[in-house]
Formats: structure tokens, C-alpha cells, sequence
């Protein structure tokens, strides 16, 4: 087997940090190392790292990335590991016992350059009657059985080859280190490039959204962004007529699905939620310029942060 190096970004969320490690320091597939990459220009998870090394049963090696943003931070992880494999943890996720030899077993088995594993979305107890949407919207969905897929999901809970999936140094693009999206952009390529995605039915974890992002206007602001995706992945490519496709899609969609969502929310229907999500994805693909891209990290996370507890920054 291959060594496998986990990396774990992270931003201001000491007690969300404590919980990922520890579930990484029971796996039952051997680690390489565990990278910790603290994007907070305090530095706040040192003082995590330094308290739990010796309870790591791998080195757990910290990295300071002092300039805030998402992608700068995942390549900042992978200059301090030279594993042929690299997982991804968010610092919002917390892995089962089992989830990196699921991956592992998924990876030899598919044969993939990428594999992915279900999540399952938390949310507060008292999230209101949006909490049923929300835990959907924070999970991930996929294949009951372990298998080839033809398209990719998210960085968070997820396995790659390093040499054919993150090539170079810098394989995550910086330009979307405050809107996210850094994950669609190495996988297009990825793809463009004939690599393969997989997809691991057991390996599971679990994502806890905090009360600030558990509520319906960030959850319509990130599927705004989800739906430019398909826009802004044709625009790059200079590919026109599969811009207006896309754009024509979301008209479709925003007047579809926005009617409905209308409809229901005046009765207070239950679907009404998921719903709205589907027109704001429809408009994200006709608003998909960069002048319209909502910003959830980065330089706007800290911001939030530092207004939340302006001590700490």
C-alpha cells in the first residue's frame, strides 16, 4: 500500500479541528502524516496541533498559511508531504474509523485518479423547519455500492494520486481562494486530461454546519454559486455556444422552479426549501460573471470572524 498523507484545512475553529483530528487518529488504515494547514493569519490552531501531537499516531505536522484563502491553503498542505496519496478532511468533517481504508479499497478497486465518499449533513437541534433541506444540502449523496463515476464532488472527503490528479506545486488556483470552486476547476482538468473519478459507498463522515451557515440564505447563496459553475467552466474554456446552452438551462430553471418555489412557500409546503435551491442554481448559471461570485472564504471568512471575536485576530 501506498502512503497516504491527510490534509486538513483549517480557519478559527479550534473545538471543529479537535473533533476531525481525533477521528483521524482512530482510522484503521495507516496515515503517512497528518497535515494540519492553519489559514488564520493568528495562527489559532497551533496551539490544537501542539496539544494533541502526542496522541497522533502518525506525525502530525503543522503548516502556518498566514494569506487567507481556500485554495492557497490546500497547496500550501501539499508542500509539506511528499505522499503519493493525499486525502482531503475538512475542518467541519469528522471521518468514521473506517473511512480512509474505504477509500483506499474504493481507489484500488475503481482504479481512479479521484474517489469520493458520502457525507452526512449535521445541523443545530434548533435549525427550524429548513433542517431536513439543510442536512441534504451539507451531506453528500452518491451510489449505494462502490463504483466508477462520470462526474466529480468536492475536495472535502475525498482521495487522489497525487502524481495524476494534483500535478505541479500549485495545482489549486488561487484566483478562487475567496469564492471556492478550486476543487471544479482541477477536476475539469483533470478530466480534460482523460482522468477518472470513483466513488466510495462506505467511507463515511460527517459534516457539522455551524449555526452562522446553517440557515437558508447561505445554503441559496452557495447553490447560486454551485450553478454558476457550469457557466464559468465554459467561459474559461472560451467555449461560447456552451455558455448560452447554459445560460438558456438556468432561464429555464430560475422560471420553472422559482414559480413553484412561490407557490409553495405561500402554503408553507415542505419542499418549498429545496425548491428554492433549484432556482438559485438556475440563476447562478445566467449570473455566472465574476462581478456576481459570492465570497464564503478567504478574506470574507476572517472578516466575519474578526467581527465575531475581534480579540482573537
Amino acid at each position: 500500500m501506498q502512503p497516504v498523507s491527510v490534509i486538513v484545512p483549517t480557519m478559527r475553529r479550534p473545538e471543529s479541528l479537535e473533533r476531525a483530528l481525533r477521528s483521524l487518529f482512530v482510522q484503521t488504515a495507516p496515515m503517512a502524516s497528518i497535515v494540519v494547514v492553519d489559514n488564520d493569519p493568528s495562527a489559532t490552531a497551533r496551539d490544537t496541533v501542539t496539544r494533541l501531537t502526542a496522541d497522533s499516531p502518525c506525525p502530525l505536522i503543522y503548516r502556518h498559511e498566514p494569506r487567507p484563502g481556500v485554495a492557497t491553503a490546500r497547496n500550501a498542505g501539499l508542500s509539506m508531504t511528499n505522499a503519493p496519496l493525499i486525502a482531503f478532511l475538512d475542518d467541519d468533517e469528522a471521518a468514521s474509523p473506517t473511512w480512509l481504508a474505504c477509500l483506499l479499497a474504493a481507489l484500488d478497486q475503481t482504479k481512479a485518479d479521484v474517489v469520493f465518499g458520502p457525507i452526512a449533513g449535521r445541523v443545530p437541534a434548533d435549525t427550524g423547519w429548513a433542517a431536513l433541506y439543510l442536512e441534504a444540502f451539507f451531506g453528500r449523496a452518491g451510489p449505494s455500492t462502490t463504483q466508477a463515476i462520470d462526474k466529480p464532488w468536492g475536495c472535502g472527503n475525498s482521495l487522489m494520486i497525487r502524481a495524476t490528479a494534483l500535478p505541479g506545486a500549485a495545482p489549486f488556483d488561487a484566483s478562487a481562494d475567496q469564492s471556492g470552486g478550486e476543487d471544479d476547476a482541477l477536476f475539469a482538468a483533470l478530466a480534460s486530461r482523460g482522468g477518472t473519478f470513483g466513488w466510495a459507498a462506505d467511507a463515511w463522515v460527517d459534516e457539522f454546519a455551524p449555526p452562522h451557515r446553517a440557515t437558508m440564505r447561505y445554503a441559496l447563496s452557495r447553490a447560486f454559486a454551485y450553478g454558476q459553475g457550469p457557466s464559468q467552466t465554459a467561459a474559461k474554456a472560451r467555449d461560447w455556444p456552451g455558455v448560452a446552452k447554459w445560460m438558456t438551462v438556468g432561464a429555464v430553471q430560475t422560471a420553472v422552479w422559482g414559480l413553484a418555489a412561490i407557490a409553495t412557500t405561500v402554503i408553507a409546503h415542505s419542499s418549498r426549501a429545496g425548491l428554492m435551491d433549484k432556482a438559485a442554481r438556475g440563476l447562478g448559471k445566467i449570473f455566472w460573471m465574476k462581478g456576481f461570485e459570492p465570497h464564503f472564504y478567504g478574506a470574507r471568512e476572517l472578516a466575519r470572524l474578526n467581527r465575531v471575536s475581534p480579540s482573537a485576530a
